[in-house]
């Protein structure tokens, strides 16, 4: 949530940090199971779907690459970033997913439409979906049904998660974890 002068608080996490979303979410996970496939959403869920198989022992992994287009315009003539319709650049075959209980992964829901738009497609296929994320912020998701089957977290912060540290925060001054040991 943005605080004073417009800033957004931001959350660093370590890697003990996110083994904990891992524990938090793992019973959740494993009540609700078993899943047969995992859709893992590039970028952000590459790695929190990583360490999610390896704790569920889920082998059947695929991958879904979205983009809003950012330069999409409504009928009226007014940009509609937030209205635009997905382009999906990668996406498993429906093939691929049939006949499979299928778990979403994605690092956080923030407006929700990445993780929607998937499972609306993963669905297409005529599969039980469901949506997993670390972190869910619903003070900025544009759904006022719709949130995450499971969450390790609720959130109303900008997360910055361990292996984004060291590639550029995208213009935000974050000062590096000091480790002591």
């Amino acid at each position: 949530m943005a605080g004073p002068r417009g800033h957004t608080r931001r959350e660093i996490l370590t890697w003990n940090d996110v083994d904990e979303l891992v524990d938090v979410l793992a019973p959740q996970l494993h009540s609700a199971g078993p899943f047969d496939a995992m859709v893992l959403i590039t970028r952000g869920g590459i790695i929190p779907g990583g360490l999610l198989s390896e704790a569920m022992d889920i082998r059947y992994l695929l991958t879904a690459a979205v983009r809003f287009p950012a330069g999409s315009f409504s009928a009226l003539g007014k940009p509609a970033a937030l209205a635009s319709h997905p382009e999906f650049l990668q996406f498993p075959n429906d093939a691929l997913l049939q006949g499979r209980r299928t778990l979403i992964v994605d690092d956080v829901w923030g407006s929700g439409r990445t993780s929607t738009a998937v499972r609306s497609r993963v669905e297409t296929a005529g599969v039980e979906t469901f949506t997993c994320v670390f972190h869910f912020n619903p003070y900025r998701s544009l759904f006022t049904k719709a949130k995450p089957d499971f969450y390790g977290a609720i959130t109303d912060a900008y997360i910055v998660y361990p292996w984004e540290i060291d590639r550029g925060m995208r213009g935000i001054d974050v000062e590096q974890p000091k480790f002591i040991g």
